[in-house]
């Protein structure tokens, strides 16, 4: 089984400091639904280089987590996600956390991979890492915290594993294709789009 380290709400102050320390972390969240404001938030996952798993069990009616939000919100630390426009939202609904800086490793994929249209985690690991993820505990009853499955915990771990090697890889790619800058230009509009998806507003790009 994948060994990580389990949390109640918040990391604690040591973990808090070594990530610091990165340059780079992966975030994940795991939640009952995909509506930010409707759908509780269960789990956080983080991991470094170091692959220093933490998975954050968040209780129901948690509106806050000091440590977390001050490591997502320290400006020297870049939080890695995979679709981060929902896990940005879903920490700012439910932790009051403004994450930044921003990575994100699908918007990454669609600028760099164009000769592919699948952009899912499950594809990227397969194809830059050579690893083939399990995803059958992707839609099950996360709310249930204290009482998850090693599958379901397993799950939760190997989404952020894989995340930060991912993201160098992807980094290489758009800098060969020159699309970095645009790719960074992407990531720091992610907090607007939250924003709107948060007000509930639909495309507002639309004519």
């Amino acid at each position: 089984m994948t060994s990580f380290k389990i949390f109640d709400n918040d990391i604690d102050f040591e973990t808090l400091q070594e990530y610091l320390g990165c340059e780079a972390i992966a975030v994940d969240t795991e939640t009952m639904g995909l509506i930010p404001r409707r759908d509780r938030l269960c789990l956080v996952q983080i991991c470094n280089d170091a692959e220093t798993v933490s998975i954050v069990r968040i209780a129901p009616g948690v509106k806050e987590s000091p440590n977390l939000k001050y490591l997502f919100e320290a400006p020297d630390v870049t939080k890695v996600f995979h679709f981060a426009r929902f896990d940005v939202a879903t920490l700012e609904a439910h932790l009051s956390i403004a994450t930044h800086p921003i990575f994100c490793t699908k918007i990454a994929s669609k600028l760099a991979r164009t000769y592919t249209d699948k952009h899912g985690l499950k594809e990227l690991v397969r194809e830059l890492e050579k690893v083939e993820l399990d995803k059958t505990s992707q839609c099950s009853d996360w709310g249930n915290v204290q009482v998850l499955s090693d599958a379901q915990l397993k799950y939760a771990a190997n989404d952020v594993r894989y995340l930060l090697s991912v993201y160098r890889k992807l980094i290489d790619m758009l800098s060969r294709e020159d699309r970095y800058d645009l790719a960074k230009a992407c990531f720091a509009h992610i907090p607007t789009l939250v924003y709107l998806d948060l007000l509930g507003y639909a495309d507002v790009f639309a004519h």
